[in-house]
């Protein structure tokens, strides 16, 4: 499929064969890992929410999803280092199979604070699955997830879900945002 290049995107780094072709070995790993555990995906908002309606779609086991919301950004290119949370689960995850879907992994910084933050609510597990892992020279994240879509550069990156001051959320592909739209 051929998408037009949006005129603030420099490259292209995942089309949307690429990213179809991710989410189905994602979906295809957790439903053997996870077949009889009916997993509870939490969607890690706002921008893993592409990320998780077509993983859930791949997942071939019985699954539940519910959101969370946390924020060390805000309209920013870089972490503030502070985490809040926005919205917190609706449902209770005591004895239950926990699946973080995230969007991309950078730091790890604010994943960790919600593993440890989910992890006192006494699940039967929690793992993380991440669409992406960027790739930071010299810095190795906080933590490792137990599923990896794909690697990606140090580079600042929008769409399918990923966004820059909520914008770009909607490309069908990730692309690299040219740096004098966001500097």
């Amino acid at each position: 499929m051929n998408t037009p290049l949006h005129p603030h995107i420099g490259s292209i780094i995942l089309s949307e064969e690429d990213i179809q072709t991710i989410v189905r070995r994602l979906g295809q790993q957790i439903s053997v890992d996870y077949a009889d555990k009916n997993p509870l995906v939490v969607t890690v908002l706002r921008g893993a929410f592409v990320f998780t309606a077509d993983l859930v779609r791949a997942i071939t086991v019985p699954c539940s999803v519910d959101f969370m919301a946390v924020s060390s950004y805000g309209d920013g290119v870089k972490s503030s280092g502070v985490v809040r949370i926005v919205k917190d689960l609706d449902t209770k995850i005591e004895g239950r199979h926990v699946l973080i879907a995230e969007d991309i992994l950078d730091s790890g910084l604010t994943l960790n604070y919600l593993i440890n933050l989910l992890s006192s609510r006494q699940p039967a597990s929690i793992e993380v699955v991440a669409f992406a892992v960027k790739d930071i020279p010299g810095k190795t994240p906080a933590l490792e997830p137990a599923y990896v879509g794909t690697h990606v550069p140090n580079e600042f990156i929008v769409g399918y879900g990923l966004d820059f001051a909520e914008r770009y959320r909607n490309l069908p592909y990730v692309g690299v945002l040219k740096p004098e739209v966001y500097s």
